[in-house]
């Protein structure tokens, strides 16, 4: 039996991935920017050469649905290797699933590292990025430490992500609604995408936000990195409201989250809201006000100050954590 485990952790997005022009590659509709968590880490073993294909999930075994998506990743990856035998994949979420906090993305970045080590596979970094997406599309950015820009791409070699240098900044969590959504990104995405009439303005849109923010990233532009932020924000969760029937993933609570927001910034404090497909807010700010954020929206759930985090990595009793290699390093 062969086996590997590897931890990884979930990215906000500050430009939203939001919409497919390719299901079976998950090739995205546009280029997309994030950032990868210290926090909320997944864990995930796979252990090669078991009778059947498996998957617990949290100690207990996963839904049908999730283990066929798993199922059909490990395909992927035995496809890769040219190894048919089956694995058993054991993972554990520190984040809430399916709530909104992208535990899909540390989830399946961490599958497509430990599948790939325990399956003899020697993946670099932008490798092991395409090799994530295919499982969700925004696993292919926390592959990537701290700040990661998604390329669209034109086919499966050009879609991947890869670091942006960006300023150190710190987001402030607000968990408003730990439970499982009602309708999921991927039926969430697809709805818009057939029946929004806004959804080209979107695609257009976006493309445009995606430039700027790269360079406001590059230029270390904190104001701008923060209003970009939650305009693209905004704007997604607006032509998510327009589908056909309306999906509305925000609640009440999330709104006075903006609002302080709103108010905090006019009172001199540095702060931006970002949302991704779910109730849970994040306020963008810098390490200098983090603290202050996080005590005016203390009220309104639980809150977690995270800065940017680690990629994916595998996990050795022995040696501990072990980055992913990028081009050019000297562990290729």
């Amino acid at each position: 039996m062969s086996s590997a485990t590897a931890c990884a952790q979930p990215n906000i997005a500050l430009v939203k991935y939001w919409g497919k022009r390719d299901e079976k590659l998950i090739l995205p509709a546009t280029g997309s920017l994030s950032m990868t968590l210290d926090s909320f880490t997944t864990t995930t073993s796979v252990h090669v050469g078991e009778d059947a294909d498996s998957f617990t999930l949290n100690g207990s075994p996963a839904s049908l649905a999730a283990t066929q998506r798993t199922t059909g990743f490990l395909e992927l990856v035995r496809e890769l290797a040219g190894d048919d035998r089956p694995a058993a994949v054991v993972s554990t979420n520190e984040a809430p699933t399916g709530a909104g906090l992208a535990s899909s993305a540390s989830g399946f970045a961490a599958l497509a590292l430990a599948a790939s080590a325990a399956y003899g596979l020697d993946l670099d970094q932008p490798a092991l990025s395409r090799l994530a997406r295919r499982g969700s599309g925004s696993a292919c950015r926390s592959i990537v430490p701290g700040f990661a820009v998604w390329h669209a791409g034109t086919d499966d070699a050009s879609s991947y992500a890869e670091p942006v240098p960006a300023p150190d900044l710190r987001l402030v969590i607000v968990t408003i609604d730990g439970h499982q959504k009602a309708v999921s990104s991927r039926d969430a995405m697809r709805l818009t995408r057939d029946t929004s009439p806004f959804y080209d303005g979107w695609v257009s849109s976006t493309r445009e936000v995606l430039d700027e923010m790269v360079i406001a990233c590059r230029a270390g532009d904190v104001a701008r990195i923060g209003e970009l932020t939650e305009l693209h924000a905004l704007r997604m969760h607006a032509v998510i409201a327009s589908s056909r029937p309306p999906v509305r993933y925000l609640a009440p609570a999330s709104v006075s989250v903006l609002d302080t927001a709103e108010a905090l910034r006019a009172s001199g404090v540095q702060a931006w809201a970002t949302a991704d497909a779910g109730p849970n807010v994040c306020l963008l700010t810098t390490p200098g006000d983090a603290d202050e954020v996080a005590a005016a929206v203390g009220g309104l759930g639980g809150v977690r100050v995270v800065a940017p985090g680690p990629g994916a990595r595998l996990v050795s009793p022995e040696l501990g954590a072990q980055p992913v290699p990028t081009p050019g390093s000297e562990e290729m």
